[in-house]
């Protein structure tokens, strides 16, 4: 199972945060940052042709899309 949003393709990005000490800059720690996926399943009747290929289906989706499915789904 990938760490990847079926719906836009939201991935992991790498973070980097500098620690200073003393006035210097020690060597960079690299972090990997994951979107945070749900599952969600994604009604029939979706409107939206960014949701089309997944009406009926149930998928790993990134807040975000969630969010943009949920406002177009239920202001009717």
């Amino acid at each position: 199972m990938a760490k990847v949003c079926a719906i836009c393709g939201k991935g992991s990005i790498m973070s980097y945060t500098r620690k200073k000490l003393r006035g210097k800059y020690n060597p960079t720690t690299k972090k990997r940052k994951y979107p945070n996926l749900q599952w969600v399943r994604i009604p029939e009747d979706v409107k939206l042709k960014k949701f089309k290929p997944f009406a009926g289906k149930r998928v790993l989706a990134c807040t975000q899309c969630i969010k943009t499915l949920h406002k177009k789904t239920t202001n009717k």
